[in-house]
């Protein structure tokens, strides 16, 4: 139960709600079979079917007849037939109104909390540092909101049905107390005994489920890993060594599936008969030693087994919790996790960038292996300038701490005349454009592609940032235009048709500082000098800082720095004017 009390920690209101309704619906219940049995045992007095001595049958009556006579006697009626079962029959139907209204409640709560849970998880994800971002495996992520979120919310539901097994469970043993406390007592500790005899059910498939959680999470992953990567894959006819590591994989989640279902299968089978048993025993000696009365007899069944009843009940539900538990703490493991490597942004200085770039002496390394030693250059503003060199020479990393996802270690950077941890980060990042080595596009319209959900954004905005990246041409010659579907990570575009789709998403928002990481790498030389043309167009207007370990780049950009041996080398600069 501890997940549920966290999560009713979290949701106090619609928890107690939902606690108030089922508690009330326990209440209305037990007032309609209160009034329900002094009636009974009315009709078989009068017809003299009681047996054995009334001495019993009269102690138990005064017990209920009293109340009962009493409640009806504050508002003016007469313990009739017609009236006892026109109770009955009211708080039955309240009973049913306020189920109702609790199921209701939990069911917009499991909702609620799955949606909190992958909200938390994503905003934690995203108000992470870059270096613990980076290091977390997509499916991983995936799994979590798809998968854990759904199934740890589904707990709560088990949870709040279990509170109502209780709850009702603690009606009946106060109605059975009133007919007899000694079968009530025996009755309870036959209940303890048979959570005892199954606990290790429990245990087993509270394991399963966690097992599942972990095997459910590895799939994921993997099959994620392998979507992205169909292509080489099939293409070297190695598909069948990705399917053996998913075949694998699966079935350790089919094994841990099946020990949930045989351990609830034998808890189900197992509790029936021990039920049953018990009954029957309690009949017996109820018959045969303690010579109760009919009516008695009758009320002690049934109330003692409505309880053993709910003891099933309860722990079937129990087991439910368990096993879905697990997606509950492994989820918010990761967002627990992801807050504790939030990146720290301490600048409230807004950056203009009239003037240009400054880095100075800039110094940083991975664990123990140098990337960048005292690295200067400068970058003007509203210049087109080229970063060379060779794959794993630092332009990357010298890239990212200028938009502030790494911290230099050594040196500094300036936005015209402010040191950027003075700068507030998030409006600078608002000032860029960035295109990345890898443009996968989504699998939606050319809008959806360049907005990226932006409804700020209209279609007169994507069209212009389609013109300025030389897209608006073969945009128009789409089926739709704009609103053409792109296919999966835009394969139904050429590679220069998903570089200018991308460049205009950097462009839509207007920045001050166009990014390009790698963004000519994979296309084919006629085709890069045709995006080259583009941002010499676009230069002036924007800083442009463009990354390549080409050297197509260096006759479009105004300024040239070679990177190599983790330093940085100015090598061409624009002639005087």
């Amino acid at each position: 139960m501890t997940l549920f009390i966290s999560l009713a920690r979290r949701y106090p209101w619609q928890t107690l709600l939902t606690l108030a309704a089922i508690s009330f619906a326990g209440l209305a219940e037990g007032f309609g079979i209160s009034a329900l049995l002094p009636l009974l045992n009315t009709i078989f007095s009068q017809r003299g079917h009681l047996g054995g001595s009334n001495e019993p049958a009269a102690e138990w009556s005064n017990r209920l007849d009293q109340l009962v006579q009493q409640a009806l006697a504050a508002v003016g009626l007469q313990p009739t037939v017609a009236v006892l079962l026109a109770l009955f029959t009211a708080f039955i139907v309240l009973k049913c109104a306020l189920i109702y209204l609790a199921n209701k409640q939990i069911g917009f709560t499991v909702v609620r909390v799955a949606t909190d849970l992958r909200l938390a998880l994503l905003k934690s994800l995203f108000a992470s540092k870059w270096e613990y971002f980076i290091r977390q495996p997509t499916g991983k992520l995936t799994n979590a909101v798809a998968t854990e979120a759904t199934r740890a919310s589904t707990a709560f539901h088990f949870g709040a049905k279990l509170s109502s097994l209780v709850i009702e469970a603690s009606v009946y043993t106060a109605l059975a107390f009133m007919v007899s406390w000694e079968a009530t007592v025996v009755a309870l500790g036959a209940g303890v005994f048979i959570i005892v005899l199954l606990r290790r059910l429990v245990q087993k498939n509270r394991r399963a489920g966690a097992k599942q959680t972990q095997h459910t999470q590895s799939l994921i992953a993997q099959m994620t890993d392998v979507l992205i990567s169909i292509k080489p894959l099939k293409a070297m006819a190695r598909e069948q060594q990705s399917d053996t590591v998913l075949t694998d994989t699966t079935r350790r989640l089919n094994r841990a599936l099946q020990k949930q279902v045989l351990s609830k299968a034998a808890l189900g089978s197992f509790q029936e008969p021990i039920l049953i048993l018990f009954l029957v025993l309690l009949l017996y000696t109820a018959l045969v030693y303690w010579n109760q009365p009919l009516t008695t007899m009758i009320a002690m069944v049934f109330f003692i087994g409505r309880i053993l009843k709910q003891v099933e009940k309860i722990q079937k539900e129990y087991v439910n919790l368990v096993e879905y538990e697990s997606a509950y703490w492994s989820l918010q493991a990761k967002i627990d996790e992801a807050r504790s490597a939030r990146e720290v942004l301490q600048g409230d200085q807004t950056p203009a960038l009239t003037e240009g770039i400054r880095i100075e002496s800039l110094s940083f390394a991975y664990n123990d292996t140098p990337v960048l030693r005292d690295a200067t250059l400068a970058i003007p503003a509203g210049s087109f300038v080229a970063l060379l060199g060779a794959s794993g020479s630092g332009k990357t990393t010298l890239v990212d701490m200028l938009i502030g996802l790494l911290r230099p270690q050594k040196g500094d950077i300036w936005i015209d005349d402010v040191p950027l941890p003075r700068i507030d980060i998030r409006h600078w990042r608002q000032m860029i454009g960035y295109v990345p080595q890898e443009n996968l596009l989504m699998h939606d319209t050319v809008m959806a592609n360049v907005t990226l959900g932006d409804d700020t954004l209209t279609e007169a905005d994507v069209e212009s940032a389609l013109r300025a990246a030389g897209a608006w041409g073969f945009v128009q010659g789409l089926p739709r235009g704009i609103h053409t579907v792109v296919g999966e990570r835009g394969s139904m575009v050429s590679g220069g048709q998903r570089q200018r789709i991308a460049i205009a998403r950097a462009l839509v928002k207007r920045p001050k500082l166009l990014i390009l990481d790698e963004a000519t790498t994979a296309l084919d030389p006629e085709t890069e000098k045709e995006i080259c043309s583009t941002l010499q167009q676009l230069a002036g207007g924007i800083t442009i800082l463009a990354i390549s370990h080409q050297t197509a780049l260096r006759e479009a950009a105004g300024w040239v720095y070679q990177v190599a041996d983790g330093t940085v080398a100015l090598i061409q600069s624009p002639p005087a004017a």
